[in-house]
């Protein structure tokens, strides 16, 4: 079954989605990863016609590889992509030039799984155990830090790449625990499945809170209208959306019917309280504060001032 959905994913990522065409300047929306209920404000705001009243027409496409959006926007071939914030840091450290321009998701969405059943109640009983992960860097520099608050280091445990497999490895018990975890949807899954966990949250455990997901745009086109516009509707379309769930689950259901599963009935509920009303605002002192972070877990060699790589659009500048 697992093999079946993945085909079925390679397939729908590599396809725009489909939405009204009605509006005067156009603007491509690269997303994170497949259309799921962390997209509800842009789907929202596509399908109800906030971006159209604003005089946009949106085009949101799901990438086939999740890493390179960002790179797309820097190599100008999309003006806005959906991105996250700890890889923004690292990428601008790296010379692309791109800026953070808007909020999606304000809060952070990563996590440690442990089956609920499991005998590990605190950080400390990891020591000795296998734990999963997806993605290097990041997720080791998290599960580094959570250690560290319980006087351990790194290597107290095991790390085992399990791809993105994450909540099938720990549910076949191939490790103990995994890091990376989406909240919102690996907890759900597993319910689902009878084989409930339970979750560690890194900004419990030492970890600074940051946004998990983040528009970015290219340095060079912060000026363009379009932009300010798209921020406006995404905002207007997120406060719709919170005022009125059911509709916008609605709306968000009829843009693609294989959206309409109790996984993502599921992630809809614990998703939308994490929604930034206030998509364009930034907290120069949180990002400042995690850049501080990675510099301190070796990610990148220097904090540089939160302009170089985050802004408000509407601020004087």
């Amino acid at each position: 079954m697992l093999r079946i959905a993945a085909f079925a994913l390679t397939l729908a990522l590599a396809v725009p989605l489909a939405g009204p065409a009605a509006a005067q300047d156009r603007l491509t929306v690269l997303l994170d990863w497949f259309v799921n209920p962390d997209h509800a404000p842009l789907i929202v705001a596509r399908d109800r016609g906030f971006f159209e009243a604003h005089g946009l027409e949106v085009q949101l496409i799901a990438p086939a590889d999740p890493n390179d959006p960002p790179k797309l926007v820097a190599a100008g071939q999309a003006e806005i992509a959906v991105s996250y914030q700890p890889q923004l840091h690292l990428q601008v450290a790296e010379g692309l030039p791109l800026r953070r321009i808007g909020t999606l998701v304000a809060t952070p969405l990563n996590s440690l799984v442990v089956l609920a059943s499991s005998p590990i109640h605190s950080i400390a009983d990891l020591e000795g155990k296998k734990v999963g992960f997806s993605v290097g860097g990041f997720e080791d520099a998290v599960m580094g830090a959570m250690l560290a608050r319980h006087g351990l280091g790194l290597d107290a445990v095991e790390l085992v790449n399990v791809n993105f497999a994450l909540s099938p490895s720990l549910v076949t018990g191939q490790v103990d625990a995994v890091i990376g975890a989406f909240r919102n949807f690996e907890l759900n899954q597993m319910d689902i499945i009878e084989r409930p966990g339970r979750a560690f949250y890194p900004e419990e455990e030492g970890v600074p809170a940051y946004d998990e997901l983040i528009y970015v745009a290219h340095l060079d086109n912060l000026d363009d209208p379009r932009l300010q516009r798209f921020m406006l509707a995404v905002e207007e379309a997120t406060h719709w959306l919170m005022n009125h769930p059911d509709l916008a689950w609605d709306i968000f259901v009829a843009s693609d019917m294989e959206l309409d599963d109790e996984l993502n009935r599921r992630a809809w509920a614990d998703t939308l309280p994490r929604l930034a009303l206030s998509p364009a605002g930034l907290d120069h002192g949180r990002y400042a504060r995690f850049a501080d972070f990675l510099v301190d877990q070796g990610l990148i060699e220097k904090a540089l001032p939160v302009s170089d790589y985050a802004i408000d659009l509407f601020a004087a500048r």
